[in-house]
């Protein structure tokens, strides 16, 4: 019998201000929710004052994670120890596997005044923390989106759904990253492998969220712009709406289930291995 994945708990974000001085709202890594295996991480940047974001992200060092960063406004200049460089736009991607170390910086600029995105980082296993770091970079052309007979819209950045697969492919986590919009009075329901770690973050309009299906126990919850939600096991998750439209991202992916020792920007397994990463870092043989 298939289960819809039930509401555990709602997490309201909180400011922080990282790198140079950039203010974000931040639901994973606080004192509520250090960690949601393997997510290590959830940030939302956007704001309408430049005074907000341009100080940005000067070159710093990674190791033992992977970033993925999702722009829906503004632009994101970057470049990293490997050589790669560009500008992130609209609606594209960045797929960073840190793996054994990588040094990056990401410069935010407005566009038309506004600068919006997201910042989520995924935990590596250990027998690939010191893997060989990987680049991927995926415009928006390359994203594919679905238009549902129903009206729900969804932009397919990992994960499969309907048989179609997404932009960012061999990320061991198996993750599933779908950014959906459900108009008014609509519904969508998505299946989720038994066993994988779930959240949504809504950060437009207002949806319901769990089981509101005739003959349910009828547990739904009503979530706003800017909550995420935690899903219990389950085989899919179901959201719909009633006079407001909703627009949120829904992430999945496998858990790891081993130990997680943190130190800024280095996530490894044991407190030796982030020594080791502080003592390359200093005698400059932290990127292989």
């Amino acid at each position: 019998m298939k289960v819809t994945r039930q509401v555990i708990e709602v997490i309201d974000p909180i400011y922080v201000m990282e790198g140079a001085g950039v203010r974000l709202r931040r639901s994973i890594a606080t004192q509520k929710l250090d960690y949601l295996d393997p997510f290590l991480l959830f940030d939302h940047f956007g704001s309408e004052d430049p005074n907000d974001y341009l100080a940005g992200f000067p070159m710093h060092p990674h190791r033992g994670i992977e970033t993925v960063t999702y722009m829906l406004d503004g632009l994101v200049n970057h470049k990293d120890s490997m050589g790669n460089s560009g500008t992130l736009e609209k609606n594209d991607v960045q797929w960073m596997t840190s793996g054994s170390g990588i040094i990056h910086e990401e410069m935010p600029k407005p566009d038309k005044g506004k600068m919006e995105g997201f910042q989520l980082w995924i935990n590596l296993p250990a027998k690939l923390k010191m893997t060989t770091p990987r680049y991927q970079e995926v415009k928006s052309t390359q994203i594919p989106e679905l238009h549902c007979e129903n009206g729900v819209k969804v932009r397919i950045i990992a994960g499969n759904m309907d048989g179609v697969k997404g932009a960012v492919t061999e990320i061991f986590a198996d993750p599933m990253y779908l950014d959906v919009i459900i108009p008014r009075n609509s519904s969508f329901k998505q299946p989720i492998k038994r066993g994988h770690t779930v959240f949504a973050y809504v950060f437009e309009g207002e949806g319901i969220f769990g089981d509101f299906e005739e003959g349910s126990s009828k547990r739904e919850t009503a979530v706003s712009s800017t909550e995420m939600v935690i899903f219990g096991d389950g085989d899919y998750i179901k959201a719909k709406t009633d006079q407001n439209y909703v627009r949120f991202l829904l992430i999945s992916g496998k858990p790891l289930n081993e130990p997680i020792v943190r130190y800024g920007p280095f996530v490894m397994n044991t407190s030796e291995e982030i020594e080791q990463a502080l003592i390359d870092l200093q005698t400059d043989n932290f990127v292989k």
